[in-house]
């Protein structure tokens, strides 16, 4: 009865577990271990100004394509509530945009597609007909609203995006969707690894 409403602690049977020294290590191996998980970001502040320039032009060049979905997914958004008609025509002309994608690809030799006509021009003449079409259906506050909201981003992604880590390895087929980062490895780590 002595025992009741008391707990009995038992002492520790295991021993402390002995510390690791890592003087028999020389420095030089263990930072070249650690600069294997060094954090890489595919975001940086360019130097110049210059830089930040050419930045923007080579970025907007390979991401064209996100940053044009990117625009129209935001302007799709912001006419979906109120602006039925003017939605109807900007699904329209994505179509129009779309068959053409498709008639490029359909025909990759076609020397009037691709040489005379350029891509460029036919996107310009596309989005044109599509804020002509937004203006006059009354939508013409969503564009300028959708437009002042998104080109900074569209233009702060440019600048702040490198392309070093960026390529398409045109061998696998996936195209333009393949984001890949590039190992570095020096010669030493390789014959460490065989």
């Amino acid at each position: 009865m002595a025992s009741h409403g008391t707990t009995t602690h038992r002492p520790a049977t295991t021993s402390p577990s002995p510390t690791i020294s890592r003087d028999d290590e020389p420095e030089e191996s263990i930072q070249k271990y650690l600069n294997r998980f060094k954090s890489t970001s595919p975001f940086n502040i360019p130097s110049t100004p210059e830089s930040a320039a050419v930045r923007i032009i080579k970025n907007l060049e390979k991401f064209s394509l996100y940053y044009s979905i990117f625009v129209w997914t935001v302007l799709f958004i912001t006419l979906i509530p109120r602006r039925k008609v003017s939605l109807i025509l900007l699904v329209a002309m994505t179509e129009v945009t779309f068959l053409y994608f498709l008639l490029l690809r359909a025909l990759p030799s076609s020397v009037v597609l691709h040489k005379i006509i350029g891509k460029r021009v036919v996107l310009f003449l596309l989005f044109m007909i599509t804020s002509v079409e937004l203006i006059v259906t009354g939508a013409f506050v969503h564009l300028f609203v959708t437009l002042s909201a998104t080109i900074p981003i569209v233009i702060l992604h440019a600048v702040l995006s490198k392309r070093d880590d960026v390529f398409v390895n045109e061998g696998r087929g996936d195209g333009e969707l393949v984001r890949l980062v590039e190992e570095r490895v020096s010669d030493a780590d390789r014959e460490n690894l065989v």
